[in-house]
């Protein structure tokens, strides 16, 4: 009797540094054949001098060359030391690392995040990363460590907290609860678009506030629901020691040490406290600092703001802002100094070695995360010199003045076209130049305002940013995934953490469309006096 043997294909499952240099060499074929066959777009650019149209070509460009080999050798360094992700992570850690190493975080989440419940937790770590984006990407370098952190002292999986802190800032970028610096970089494209129309149209700055407030909060709940019911059961419990520490407290009480175990954990609790209170005041002196280098023309002011700037908000989230550039080094500071307040007021930090002890610890597993960010900043810078990413905005923008649309079919082809440029091309103001010429006079011809227009190019830039590799931050997300990783042996890839979020993705585009589709029939307003139908 012949016993048929079955082959079996093993599965090659590679570590995220294997498939970034996989990208990278297909990045440099398909720029080649792309190249090969004259792949280029013709769109039209608003002249920022004279308001008018002007038609710019771009071609792909090859990376199978001299040139291209060049770039990559000679740019490396260049590349990776320019690498935002790089910067903001490493000075974010600054601070962290200190109040985890000091023992703040460990109290503040065991003694009052604790008690909350886990879908409130969620809950604000999604709103949390959400509204992170009223300053830049700070949300990928702060709020995805303090999300794991708040996930493990809670007894659940860290990678859980990951997913929900990446979800939020990823896929609600672009909304908040405040005027922020998105507004800042498109509402001078809007303007312009919609001044091809009306020669005299105004976007104000809070022109979209309303909406944004409403839906981040929409939105968050949606996300919480779709961790809590969905991807929980994809990550999987994580075996944390919660049991083994409650067999250790019954071991000690059975050796008759129940009470100088009571003694020290009262004494620990005094000490606790007594480093909250140093920390808290701590926290509250360095806000208050803050705040006031916020303020204009007082005495010593200002320090934060670009006074060069006509308006405040310029002032505080332009693009020569001190206040944006330097936030996440305020945040880092202010972890910092709280955490050494706590440390000095409990007891937990003795001497400078302590600090630099308990900050070593954390840091450790940082390594293989750089590593990352230098193969994932060759790739990027790479695949930008291409210029694929511009074509393929510039095809979608064609798309869209191509086919005969209005209303809701033209809002929903909107969406898809800046949806599927956004996986090539992530930066919100270069694909808004290149398609706002186009979108917001037609939304314009169907009734449409142009501060709805501007919505919904928000609304459809962050569907699809938590599932591109191509997004910098992305990189910082496989990072924290492998560095709280139980099993060593099985890295979680590039394709395992998009499939981690493939369902939020789905359910929170499905969602967005809904929401914007929604305030469009209804006409509610989306701003202070600003409706979505003209």
């Amino acid at each position: 009797m012949n016993k048929k043997k079955k082959l079996k294909l093993k599965k090659f499952k590679f570590h995220p540094a294997t498939s970034i240099i996989l990208l990278i060499f297909l990045t440099f074929i398909v720029s080649g054949i792309l190249s090969l066959f004259e792949a280029q777009a013709t769109y039209s650019q608003i002249n920022i001098n004279t308001g008018t149209l002007e038609k710019v070509l771009v071609s792909v460009k090859s990376l199978w060359n001299y040139e291209g080999f060049k770039f990559l050798i000679s740019n490396a360094t260049k590349n990776f030391a320019s690498f935002t992700p790089l910067s903001m992570l490493l000075v974010s850690l600054l601070g962290i690392g200190i109040a985890e190493a000091s023992g703040l975080l460990d109290t503040v989440i065991r003694k009052k995040l604790v008690k909350l419940d886990g879908w409130v937790l969620t809950f604000l770590v999604i709103f949390f990363g959400t509204i992170s984006s009223l300053i830049n990407e700070i949300g990928y370098a702060i709020i995805i460590p303090l999300g794991a952190l708040i996930f493990l002292y809670k007894g659940r999986s860290p990678i859980l907290g990951i997913i929900a802190a990446f979800c939020g800032v990823a896929f609600g970028y672009g909304t908040s609860i405040f005027v922020g610096s998105l507004d800042i970089s498109l509402i001078s494209h809007t303007q312009l678009a919609a001044r091809l129309i009306d020669s005299g149209y105004h976007v104000a700055l809070s022109s979209n506030l309303i909406i944004m407030i409403i839906t981040s909060l929409l939105t968050s709940i949606i996300g919480t629901f779709i961790i809590e019911k969905v991807i929980v059961h994809k990550v999987g419990t994580y075996k944390i020691t919660a049991e083994l520490m409650k067999t250790q407290e019954i071991k000690i009480i059975s050796k008759e040490l129940a009470e100088d175990y009571e003694q020290s954990k009262i004494s620990k609790e005094k000490r606790e406290s007594r480093g909250l209170k140093s920390a808290l005041i701590t926290s509250i002196i360095v806000i208050l600092l803050f705040i006031y280098m916020l303020i204009p023309n007082l005495p010593g002011s200002g320090l934060l703001l670009d006074m060069n700037a006509a308006t405040y908000v310029d002032q505080l989230f332009g693009e020569n802002s001190y206040f944006q550039d330097g936030f996440t080094f305020m945040v880092a500071l202010l972890f910092l100094l709280a955490g050494l307040a706590y440390g000095i007021g409990a007891k937990t930090l003795k001497s400078d070695k302590d600090i630099m002890r308990g900050y070593k610890k954390y840091m450790n597993d940082i390594g293989e995360i750089i590593v990352l960010i230098f193969l994932a900043s060759q790739l990027i810078a790479l695949f930008n010199m291409t210029n694929i990413g511009i074509v393929i905005s510039g095809w979608g923008a064609n798309l869209i003045s191509e086919l005969n649309f209005s209303g809701i079919p033209l809002i929903i082809l909107i969406m898809i076209v800046i949806a599927i440029s956004n996986l090539f091309n992530t930066t919100p103001e270069a694909k808004w130049i290149i398609i706002s010429p186009v979108a917001v006079p037609l939304l314009m011809q169907s009734n449409i305002s142009p501060e709805f227009a501007q919505f919904i190019f928000r609304v459809a830039d962050s569907m699809t940013k938590g599932i591109t590799v191509f997004l910098p931050s992305f990189i910082i997300f496989i990072g924290y995934l492998n560095m709280y990783n139980p099993n060593k042996k099985e890295p979680i890839g590039l394709f395992k953490a998009i499939r981690y979020v493939s369902f939020y993705f789905m359910i929170i585009a499905i969602s967005w469309i809904f929401l914007v589709i929604f305030w469009y029939l209804t006409n509610l307003p989306i701003g202070p006096g600003i409706y979505p139908i003209i």
